[in-house]
């Protein structure tokens, strides 16, 4: 292969990546389809009922992009790679339970946060209960979750071990390799009402956190009007109407000062 020929792979190699980039608002709007990734695993927010993919997150998805005038079509994969598939351009938007984060926003942007929680203690002993008693410990939690970097920072802790998914981590306290979880607050009032007797225990919250939709770094028109449609659905009541029927309390996050 000559350079010349060197050159112009080189460049025909490029050309992909160059040419990807985010779709803009202006471009879902032609295409009339609203591209949105989640992790499909992670009850009651984003998880499937047979085949049918549900959650709070899903029908709040869903919501707004209805009231943006456009029809939501679902990629479900690790979460994990939810965030870095968005960087690829890859989909338009993902919900998936993410924390608003200084690191994650240099990565990101994000759009209006559509509930408030934190990471709360899961364990198999009620002596378990506050971020002290986890001195010695081993604590599961979620990869790619805030939570092994806040749990980390907590003082005395033994180890914190990673999993895959959240699944995997209640399976490493049901089997007593792990001491405590930590997980989100709703995950954790689900797990009860749902195993009432498999003897877990729910302690306090550790951290506190908003939770919003992302979308590629500067792509601030679609953000803007993912925002305002959310804020219609918390203002004509359809928002409190789903927060209801999951949580059986309102979910929003209070507003700021």
């Amino acid at each position: 292969m000559n350079i010349l020929q060197t050159f112009l792979l080189a460049v025909a190699l490029c050309l992909p990546a160059a040419a990807l980039q985010a779709r803009t608002l202006e471009a879902v709007r032609k295409d009339g389809t609203l591209l949105i990734a989640t992790e499909g695993q992670y009850a009651p927010f984003n998880y499937f009922q047979g085949q049918q993919l549900t959650g709070f997150e899903v029908e709040v998805a869903e919501l707004v992009a209805r009231k943006m005038g456009l029809k939501p079509q679902w990629k479900t994969l690790g979460f994990d790679a939810l965030l870095t598939g968005l960087q690829q351009d890859r989909w338009d938007v993902v919900i998936a339970s993410h924390a608003i984060t200084d690191e994650r926003a240099r990565a990101v942007s994000f759009a209006a946060p559509h509930y408030c929680s934190g990471g709360t203690i899961v364990s198999l002993s009620p002596s378990l209960r506050s971020a002290r008693d986890l001195a010695g410990k081993v604590v599961a939690v979620q990869t790619g979750t805030t939570y092994a970097a806040e749990v980390g920072r907590l003082p005395g802790v033994k180890a914190v071990k990673n999993f895959p998914g959240d699944a995997d981590a209640r399976n490493a306290l049901a089997s007593r390799r792990v001491d405590a979880m930590v997980t989100d607050r709703f995950v954790a009032k689900e797990l009860l009402r749902k195993s009432p007797q498999a003897g877990f225990h729910v302690g306090d919250r550790v951290t506190t956190e908003r939770i919003a939709a992302a979308v590629a770094r500067g792509n601030t028109g679609l953000a803007d009007a993912w925002s305002q449609a959310l804020r219609e659905a918390l203002a004509d009541g359809s928002y409190a109407q789903l927060s209801q029927k999951y949580f059986q309390e309102d979910v929003r996050c209070p507003a700021r000062p």
